[in-house]
């Protein structure tokens, strides 16, 4: 994917690139996926209708860019993305993000064209979300970027004081842990 951008350092960040950057790369990678210009990368037979699917666009040291199937009744946990900026643009379907802002969970529904950034620290969940018309059950397609590309993830726990509690970190190169 190229990025018809120029992107000045950033001197704090753990990369040059800021959330606004990769907003803009998830919309082009989107338009290119409703182009069908990434035909080539969807599963045969169509994308699966009951569990998860990821495949990565765009891979390289600054960014990855990575194309998610989201489906009813399956979610990503709350989590962050350790040293990693991320962003997402809905491609088709629906999403709900639940994101802690520090006091409460916060929810969102983000639909086609929809977008979300994520700075540093950024702790959410991202669920399919029922779309037009209303008992529609195909999957969800949103892209999502990265940079630097994911190395590891935090998953969290609401504790009983309304506070966060990190349950667990596992190391990944892929946009869900093992």
């Amino acid at each position: 994917m190229s990025l018809a951008v120029s992107f000045p350092p950033s001197g704090v960040a753990p990369t040059r690139l800021r959330v606004p950057d990769l907003l803009h790369a998830t919309d082009v990678a989107a338009d290119h996926v409703l182009s069908g210009r990434y035909d080539h990368a969807l599963p045969p037979g169509g994308t699966p209708t009951d569990e998860r699917w990821f495949t990565r666009l765009h891979g390289d040291d600054e960014l990855d860019v990575w194309l998610i199937s989201w489906v009813p009744e399956r979610s990503t946990e709350l989590h962050d993305h350790g040293g990693s900026l991320g962003a997402l643009t809905v491609v088709s379907g629906a999403l709900v993000e639940t994101r802690w802002d520090g006091e409460a969970l916060r929810e969102r529904r983000l639909a086609a064209g929809g977008q979300a950034g994520f700075p540093l620290g950024w702790v959410h969940d991202v669920v399919w979300a029922p779309s037009e018309p209303i008992g529609v059950r195909t999957p969800t397609l949103s892209v999502h970027a990265y940079s630097p590309p994911l190395t590891a993830m935090s998953y969290y726990d609401v504790t009983e004081r309304n506070t966060l509690r990190r349950d667990r970190t596992e190391l990944t190169d892929k946009p869900e842990g093992d």
